[in-house]
């Protein structure tokens, strides 16, 4: 019987991309890495020698035409991905894209369209919806253990960027797709679509609490940073349900990143306090009626098969296997870009809410 050939996979990035995207597609049974994108062509050959990776190099065109690369795995900044999302897909290939996916919610849906006129599959990295916790609040949910929901309450807050000394790079940049909105924000928009269904109305405030930053590149003399770094934000379901969202990078000793959910029949509450890595130590705690919240045991048939000391990696891997199962059954699986549209969406949304400062209505474009 003739084995069945991997996947060849293209990674575009080598920050992210390095750390995450190549160890995951390396480890996955069906797919390899044939090339890697540098915009350096030194670098990019050097970590192809590194890595054992046939092709390295630093002209994108070049590496979507190899014909043994069919996916292109892109985690650059968010201001490069539109572009290099087009290349791929123009030269027939499948991505899977990083987020935040663009810098507006347009951006992605073009990218959805033509992904869908040239049959190609396109994959968005919104890991929390395959963490082992997060999968049994899903299923608690479809149970209705907390019935109507009365309220949901939402605190991502850390100290990722606490210290003002933090190099200023593209992240302290806006128009590049930069601060917590879209680090942290387009997580929490595809979660709450994903658990609760779709938003009706949405209010945000942005700041910024450290103005300027270091610039390496320049001697470190400080540059003006025009990203946020702390976000309130308040949605209304369609449900009617209230959605109160607190994030920030700011935050020393900050709580974590918690989900709490208040219903007429109980109370659900899924969170972590590790402050280094935003997928280990997540914990689900239930409560019925008034009760004491008690922690729920996680099945074993929702468990990572293996875990990793970097936590974001065993859930990328089983990203890539909604990638693998997309391909093999030529259907866009979720988190799809359409679910990437929706999180970009929400996001303008919540600029333009906090720039006009009022309360603004979802109106989807699809």
């Amino acid at each position: 019987m003739n084995k069945k050939k991997k996947i060849g996979v293209a990674i575009v990035g080598t920050g992210f991309g390095k750390q995450i995207h190549l160890p995951a597609f390396q480890i996955h049974p069906s797919t390899e890495v044939t090339a890697i994108y540098h915009r350096n062509l030194d670098q990019a050959r050097a970590i192809a020698q590194e890595y054992n990776i046939p092709y390295g190099g630093d002209n994108l065109e070049e590496i979507c035409s190899l014909s043994d690369v069919d996916v292109v795995s892109i985690s650059t900044p968010p201001f490069l991905h539109y572009e290099m999302g087009k290349i791929a897909m123009e030269n027939n290939k499948h991505i899977l894209m990083e987020k935040p996916l663009n810098l507006n919610a347009h951006e992605t849906k073009k990218l959805d369209q033509l992904a869908q006129e040239k049959g190609k599959i396109a994959i968005a990295d919104f890991e929390f919806r395959f963490i082992p916790a997060w999968q049994l609040l899903k299923e608690y949910l479809e149970q209705d253990y907390v019935g109507n929901i009365r309220l949901i309450k939402i605190d991502w807050l850390v100290p990722s960027r606490a210290n003002p000394n933090r190099s200023w790079n593209w992240y302290s940049v806006k128009e590049k797709g930069g601060g917590a909105l879209g680090a942290f924000g387009s997580h929490v928009f595809d979660y709450i679509h994903w658990l609760f269904g779709e938003v009706d109305t949405v209010s945000g405030h942005l700041s910024c609490a450290i103005a300027q930053r270091p610039d390496p590149l320049s001697n470190n003399q400080l540059k003006p940073v025009t990203a946020d770094d702390t976000c309130l934000i308040t949605l209304e379901l369609k449900t009617g349900t209230p959605v109160q969202i607190n994030l920030s990078s700011v935050t020393y000793q900050g709580r974590g990143h918690w989900l709490e959910i208040y219903g007429e029949k109980g109370t659900l509450v899924l969170g972590s306090s590790n402050l280094k890595d935003y997928v280990h130590g997540f914990k689900l705690y239930a409560s019925d009626g008034d009760k004491p919240l008690t922690e729920v045991e996680i099945p074993k048939r929702l468990a990572f098969p293996q875990v990793y000391t970097d936590g974001r990696l065993a859930p990328f891997i089983r990203v890539v296997d909604q990638l693998v199962n997309s391909i093999d059954t030529n259907i866009n699986l979720q988190p799809s870009l359409k679910e990437g549209y929706y999180s970009q969406l929400l996001m303008d949304l919540t600029q333009e809410s906090y720039q006009q400062k009022k309360q603004l209505k979802i109106k989807p474009l699809y």
